[in-house]
């Protein structure tokens, strides 16, 4: 018995491995084949022992809504998603452009304000944005960077058209799923793997500090470079020391550093270091009391000062939530056009911003039908799923909307692709719905896309929910070799 006899894509849906007729799609059949040939009690065992690997290696994160704090291994479907070298040609392309837009944009609304002034984007949806720093206008990022590490959430739509869903461009997690899902898959499955000529992901972390040293004010041979984590219990405390063993990297917490001449130095058993570059894991809130948040220990007072002066680089550079904003997303194909003098080469997804009136309209009468979301939430919370909501979660939003419009927007519920998943209950292949956050890094060299990236799916079935958080998984992504 194949372990694919008896699989059946949801109809109207575009599903990421067979076409509608059932047949694997264009540059599949080895990948459909080699998988295929196991059986379903073959592949039961491969999904436990890749999880039970996972648990080995501590593969966690917390979930801060949970009162006990619950941290949990996160879950993985060893079934991969694969992705055609062509598709994935197009996405590496799309994803470049858009961030060139985004970091001139930043540049921008922190320094002439030119696209404000022509009046391309609304002034008062700049100044209305929770994470638009006004303080930092008129300082420079050091090395011209702002956007080191993003993670720019994609969606594929019933056509097969990737569309961007929303960026990340302030502290991003989740490529040390990506690469550990990658260890695992060639552990498990490592005839499969090889069979299938897939793109590799394991040089992430040598980009990741080649980027870093890149941007550092002193030049690379010579620089110190840490990674900044708020501690062991923020929940993706596992990817940060990750990445700074991967990298061989100091990983540090605020009590390790200080500020000595506008500089900040790292507390050593052979006495202090000058640090030149951060990768910076703690919310900007929280990075410097003298400048945010009065009360955080997590941070370190001056910080704000030494990057000010450009004598410390921080990845990502503070700020740029103001790029997050869900309804300053509407307006990058304006960037692209604005900035670029092009058109954008990857889709969004429509988007109706209450704060306009007739938007406003039109979504309070087609509430049923949307999804509304709160312009500064993330991880799926903030959000009313309008088609699968009750009529006391409708009304509630449609309060929330006529009472703060400038921090809801609106869509049409895409429905998103589903790739073939293991379902352990009924020990056979089932489509799920998933999403895809692909890595890329800027330094003051150019851009590096991840072959791949973070593919979350949603294990519930008919949930449209990815987010691990909220009862979401991740599969390893295979990107096919041209």
């Amino acid at each position: 018995m194949s372990l694919f006899d008896g699989y059946c894509g949801l109809s109207g849906v575009w599903d990421e491995m067979f076409d509608p007729a059932g047949a694997p799609r264009p540059g599949f059949d080895r990948a459909v084949e080699t998988l295929g040939r196991k059986t379903p009690e073959e592949f039961d065992r491969h999904q436990t022992l890749a999880e039970r690997a996972l648990l080995n290696q501590g593969v966690t994160f917390s979930v801060y809504q949970d009162d006990r704090g619950t941290e949990r291994i996160f879950p993985i479907c060893l079934l991969p998603r694969l992705i055609p070298a062509g598709d994935w040609r197009r996405i590496d392309e799309g994803l470049r452009q858009r961030l060139r837009a985004l970091s001139m944009f930043l540049d921008d609304v922190y320094g002439p304000q030119r696209i404000l002034a022509e009046g391309r984007i609304p002034r008062d949806l700049i100044a209305g944005a929770k994470h638009y720093l006004e303080i930092l206008r008129g300082i420079p990022a050091p090395q011209g960077v702002r956007i080191h590490v993003s993670g720019i959430d994609l969606i594929r739509d019933p056509s097969g058209t990737f569309r961007v869903l929303e960026d990340n461009l302030r502290t991003p997690s989740g490529v040390s799923y990506v690469l550990e899902n990658r260890v695992v898959s060639k552990r498990v499955l490592p005839r499969t793997i090889d069979a299938v000529r897939v793109q590799s992901v394991d040089d992430y972390p040598a980009r990741l500090a080649e980027m870093l040293a890149s941007v550092s004010p002193v030049g690379s041979e010579d620089s110190t470079i840490v990674v900044l984590t708020p501690g062991p219990y923020n929940s993706a405390y596992f990817e940060h020391s990750f990445l700074a063993r991967t990298m061989g990297l100091e990983l540090v917490e605020a009590a390790d550093l200080f500020l000595d001449d506008d500089c900040v130095w790292l507390r050593t058993t052979q006495g202090p270091r000058r640090v030149h570059v951060i990768y910076r894991r703690i919310d900007e809130a929280f990075l410097d009391p003298e400048v945010f948040r009065k009360d955080s220990l997590l941070g370190v007072p001056g910080m704000m000062r030494a990057w000010a002066k450009g004598n410390v680089a921080l990845a990502n550079a503070p700020g740029n939530g103001v790029a997050d904003d869900k309804a300053v997303y509407a307006y990058v194909p304006e960037m692209i056009r604005f900035y670029l003098s092009e058109e954008p080469l990857l889709d969004q997804v429509q988007t109706w911003l209450c704060f306009r009136d007739d938007d406003r309209a039109y979504v309070l009468e087609h509430i049923a039908e949307m999804v509304v979301k709160a312009v500064d939430e993330a991880g799926g919370y903030g959000m009313l799923m309008g088609p699968q909501s009750t009529a006391a979660e409708r009304e509630a939003f449609r309060g929330k909307i006529q009472a703060e419009p400038r921090r809801y927007v609106a869509q049409k519920r895409v429905e998103l692709s589903t790739s073939p998943t293991w379902d352990k209950a009924s020990a056979s292949v089932v489509p799920r719905r998933v999403d895809l956050r692909p890595y890329a890094l800027l330094g003051s060299t150019g851009a590096w896309v991840l072959p791949g990236g973070l593919t979350r799916v949603a294990l519930v079935e008919g949930s449209y929910v990815v987010n691990s958080s909220q009862g979401g998984g991740s599969k390893d992504t295979w990107v096919m070799k041209p």
